[in-house]
Formats: C-alpha cells, sequence, structure tokens
C-alpha cells in the first residue's frame, strides 16, 4: 500500500512537471513572437535611450555654458538671457 501511495504521488509528480514544461514551452514561444513584433530589441532600445541622454546632457551644459557668457558680457543675469531665448526653467 505505501509502494501504491509513492507510486501515486511519483505520478501526480511527473504529470506536473510534464504541465510545465509545456507552459514552459508556450511562454517561450510567446516571447519569441512579441520579440518579433518589436521594432527593437529592448536592450538596444535603452542602450540608445541612454546614449541620447548624455548626449542631451553635454548639449544642455554647452548652452547654459554660453548662455552664461553672454550674461556676463551683458552684465545681466544667466535667467534673464534664458528668457530672452525663450528657455523656461524647467528645460
Amino acid at each position: 500500500m505505501v509502494e501504491r501511495s509513492t507510486e501515486q504521488r511519483l505520478d501526480t509528480l511527473r504529470a506536473s512537471i510534464a504541465n510545465l514544461q509545456t507552459q514552459q514551452a508556450q511562454l517561450e514561444a510567446e516571447i519569441a513572437d512579441i520579440k518579433i513584433q518589436l521594432k527593437n530589441d529592448p536592450s538596444e532600445t535603452v542602450k540608445r535611450h541612454i546614449r541620447l541622454l548624455h548626449e542631451y546632457n553635454e548639449i544642455k551644459d554647452i548652452a547654459q555654458g554660453l548662455m552664461g557668457l553672454i550674461a556676463e558680457a551683458r552684465g545681466v543675469r544667466q535667467v534673464d538671457v534664458q528668457r530672452e531665448y525663450g528657455v523656461k526653467e524647467q528645460d
């Protein structure tokens, strides 16, 4: 009787493993389909966004430096130069 119970548990576990393997295969197929639908690989998209943010920050730093030089040459505040060029505080 103990052997029968053990065999039943093993059968249940084997069935459960088979079910999980089927689910895994289905999910992997779904992931593959979704990746095909994506325009770019997600990791490449993230890398591109990071690169673009770095470029943006460099350009912004240069622009602020230039506005600072303009303000200093004119003897006005940098915020006044920013307003003149349409740069808002949030920018």
